[in-house]
This record gives C-alpha cells, structure tokens and sequence, in this order.
C-alpha cells in the first residue's frame, strides 16, 4: 500500500465520483480506478459499491475513510515537522553559559527574543564554567555555549558578543571605597587579598586578573578561593578581602558590598557565543544568528542613550 493510493481513496470517497475525482487528482479516470481496485485488494475489502449511477461507500469503506485521513495528516504532519527542524524552528537546543552571563539584559533579551520567534523550540540551559561548556562542546553534548574569553582549541569558534566592564568588589568601609566612585585601577589592590575562582575553576576571568595585575606591576594575594560568583561577593562582605567581576554583577544587591569601575586599559570582559567549526545544525546556526542580531542591536540602543543596562 502506498500513500497515493490512500489519496486516491480520499478522493474518490469525498466525491463519490470517480471522473471529478481523477480531475481533482490530475490524472485520468481509468488509471484512478485501477488503483482504487488494487487498494481494495491490498485491503482485502470492498470499499466502493458501484453502479452505472453511483458511487457509494460501503461500511468498510467508511471506516478505512477515517484511518485513511488520520494516517494521510500524520504524514503531512511529519512532513512540516522535518521542514520546520531543517529550517531551526523546531527542536531542542542545548546551551551552555557561564554563571555571570544571565546577568546581562543583552543575553536575557537575545534569548527572549529567540524564544517569541521560535516558541515550538526547546531551549536546555545548562550553567557551567567557560571551561566545562568548551569541553562539553568537544563532546558534541553541547550546541552553543556563553562563556567569558578561554583558551579555544581549533575546532571551536567564537563570536563576540559584547564587552563588559570589570569592577573591583570592595565592602563598603573599605578605604578605597571613599573617594573612588569614579572609579579606581586596579593597582590600587596590589596590597590586597583576594577572593577569587580558582585557577583549575575554568574561567577566563583567572587570566584576566593576573593579566591585569601583571600589567600594573603586582601579583594579586589570593587568600580566598571560590567557584560561586555570588559567594565571592558574600565573602567580601565578610571582609576576607576584595575581588574583581564583571559589572553585571552590579545588579547583586549584597548588603554592605560597593562596586568600583576599573579604570585600566583592556578592563573589559567579553561575552562569546561558541560553537563548534562543524556544527551545522539549523537550530544552532538560527540562534546564533539572531542572538548576534540583538546583541548588536541592543548594544547600539545602549550606546545611543536609550537607557538599557
């Protein structure tokens, strides 16, 4: 049984007319009957009964009527199913993101906006460390990831996103927290100790800060060491020392916790969105390609006064 033959069948049975049938279906009438014949003894049943006159259905063949539509949606059904997954609109994505990036209206918003254009689509957001999404992604058990900058192997590409400000996270009675609203340099912490991510944590803030720290002539005094971003700032509050974040974190209200802008040259984050070089899934490609779409756009809004942060 093929499925021309359950729309032939289809046809003939909601004309009851085998000529206006074979004119619905653009073929010729003898053909047509041929078919329906040899359905019927595939079947094993008499679907039609006909006369010089009519055509009528008989009880078998209305049965099969029903079957024979429920299978012919269940194929058009699968049918838009593979179209709409080829063309990403269908299917479930898995993302992985450092801690910090949530934070950032420019990846709430880019994510937002994906999710209203393709609403059939399953997003699986999996927190982890730069390092973790990068390997995850080595391992395919990963599409797309959000990370900070890190080291990248060959097969793994990286778009940028945007650049975030790196602060300096001081209690509030800090010293340096008075007169440095402004902002301040990091050099400015070379006698402080540090809370910090440890170094095997996989972020690429770890670089950064030493970076940074090397640049101004010191090497920072980690005496804390933390995995959670959140910890990090509850722990300076607990004045075991300072830490540097991105300023996204700003948005953490931490009784007792003030922030300080980084003035140094380079005191910037950025956001990558990573795939692999081979990946060729059109779900990947089309969140890639709108999320780097409203990044930009909303970064410009940003940068012309409009008031996002």
């Amino acid at each position: 049984m093929e499925l021309r033959h359950l729309r032939y069948f289809v046809a003939v049975a909601e004309t009851l007319h085998f000529s206006r049938a074979a004119e619905q279906l653009g073929i010729s009438q003898p053909p047509l009957s041929q078919q329906i014949q040899a359905l019927e003894e595939e079947v094993g049943a008499r679907l039609f009964e006909r006369t010089n006159r009519r055509v009528e259905l008989t009880d078998a063949g209305r049965l099969f009527l029903d079957e024979a539509r429920l299978a012919l949606a269940q194929v058009e059904k699968a049918r838009q199913v593979a179209r709409r997954a080829q063309q990403g609109e269908l299917g479930e994505l898995k993302i992985g993101f450092t801690a910090s990036a949530p934070f950032t209206s420019t990846i709430t918003g880019s994510i937002f906006a994906f999710r209203q254009a393709y609403p059939d689509v399953h997003l699986n957001l999996l927190e982890m460390s730069s390092g973790e999404v990068v390997e995850a992604l080595q391992e395919k058990a990963l599409q797309v990831g959000v990370i900070r900058p890190f080291t990248l192997p060959d097969t793994v590409r990286s778009v940028e996103l945007f650049r975030d400000p790196l602060v300096a996270v001081l209690r509030e009675d800090h010293p340096l927290a008075v007169g440095s609203e402004e902002g301040l340099s990091i050099a400015a912490l070379a006698q402080e100790p540090f809370v910090f991510f440890p170094r095997t944590f996989g972020t690429g803030l770890y670089d950064q800060l030493i970076a940074l720290s090397r640049q101004a002539g010191f090497s920072p005094r980690i005496v804390q060491e933390a995995s959670e971003a959140m910890t990090i700032i509850g722990l300076v509050a607990a004045g075991l020392g300072v830490s540097m974040l991105p300023a996204s974190f700003r948005r953490t209200r931490v009784e007792g916790v003030v922030y300080r802008t980084l003035l140094d040259p380079g005191a910037t984050s950025a956001i990558w969105l990573v795939l692999n070089r081979d990946e060729r899934s059109p779900l990947a490609l089309s969140f890639v390609e709108m999320v780097t779409r409203e990044a930009a756009a909303l970064q410009s809004a940003r940068r012309s006064g409009s008031g996002l942060t």
